[in-house]
């Protein structure tokens, strides 16, 4: 049976026992807009009290995105106007992360085609993940002048070793064989299964059905080319500081350091600096807690000014104009104080993240 549609950019079904999301922005790569997140939320707590859904399935149309995160150059437009939409996108955005993660019942994300930014807020917080042939994960905000959101605060400091560093700054982009190994999804499944799978998930009615259906269209995949680099990830963002790790990076000497060096030298020193605190402080915060702290820092920057500086003129810079020179403020690491990084974590008496609208499931 068919749900009400708020819009035609998100469309919810019901087959069976299984709810049905389809992110239906093909053109745009299936980007979240404020829209889509506001229409989500209340949809997820629906069906989350709704008994005849047992089992919740995300994917995205067309033929090249899961979903390629949020449509920021909506936000930098509005901005432009002096609107709030920054501010009010994140605030629904981060609820619904919230609400992804308490749902409790089986969700599963099928990560087909692009899977960044806010694709990886409406997936990684579920139950199951399934990445596939066409899979590309990666958390690129760094190269805009933001930070890894969506619940990235918890998540990326949960993974393997100096990982989440790595992938935070960095901003690398990952195929199905690296995210199985570590563990940003469990199951690979081709691409040309996935209407099979769909169709056996609306028969599952518990956590074990789902990981079972899933079981009988998995293949396993390649040896992940991360594991030869876990080491040298390590060592070198292993560091007490971003520019201890630029430092470490430098002499190495080695191809791949040389060319991640490169690539990190070209981002916003804010942003990385407020990253490297973010993932660090994140390893002793619960969920609800991480996403708080995003909170704290997205409110900031959404306000523009000079705390947001660096997030507008990444996307106008690399998005907007492209014309590729972002003249990021401050310019350097070296006139990045840590005051200028801690003012993004105080707290915000009064305004801090509302979660009370989140519901769970008994226990």
């Amino acid at each position: 049976m068919n749900e009400p549609n708020v819009d035609n950019d998100i469309l919810f079904t019901r087959r069976g026992g299984a709810a049905h999301i389809l992110l239906n922005r093909p053109k745009a790569l299936n980007a979240l807009t404020n829209e889509m997140c506001h229409a989500l939320l209340p949809q997820l707590q629906a069906w989350q009290a709704d008994p005849a859904v047992k089992t919740l399935v995300i994917a995205g149309a067309g033929e090249k995105a899961f979903c390629s995160g949020g449509d920021v150059v909506s936000l930098y437009k509005d901005r432009q106007a002096d609107g709030d939409l920054a501010r009010i996108f994140w605030h629904k955005e981060y609820q619904m992360n919230a609400q992804i993660k308490h749902f409790g019942k089986p969700y599963v994300a099928l990560l087909d085609g692009y899977v960044m930014g806010g694709g990886v807020g409406v997936s990684i917080h579920g139950s199951h993940r399934v990445a596939t042939d066409r899979t590309t994960f990666a958390m690129p905000e760094t190269f805009i002048g933001l930070f890894p959101d969506v619940g990235g605060t918890f998540f990326l400091p949960r993974l393997p070793g100096a990982v989440g560093v790595y992938l935070g700054l960095s901003g690398r982009r990952l195929k199905a064989a690296d995210c199985v190994a570590l563990g940003l999804a469990q199951h690979f499944v081709p691409h040309g299964r996935l209407p099979e799978l769909e169709a056996a998930l609306e028969k599952a009615v518990s956590h074990d059905d789902v990981t079972r259906a899933i079981a009988g269209f998995e293949e396993p995949v390649p040896e992940a080319p991360i594991t030869a680099q876990r080491a040298d990830i390590d060592q070198h963002f292993g560091q007490d500081s971003v520019e201890a790790i630029i430092e470490s990076l430098a002499a190495d000497g080695g191809a791949w350091a040389t060319e991640l060096l490169g690539q990190l030298r070209k981002y916003s020193p804010l942003a990385m600096k407020v990253t490297f605190k973010q993932v660090r402080a994140g390893r002793d915060l619960a969920f609800d807690d991480c996403m708080r702290l995003e909170w704290r820092i997205a409110s900031r920057m959404a306000r523009g000014g000079a705390m947001g500086h660096d997030f507008y003129e990444g996307v106008r810079a690399l998005l907007v104009d492209k014309d590729n020179a972002p003249r990021w403020e401050p310019a350097t690491l070296a006139e990045v104080t840590d005051s200028m990084v801690d003012a993004y974590f105080a707290p915000l008496p009064g305004a801090e993240l509302d979660l009370s609208v989140v519901t769970k499931l008994p226990a």
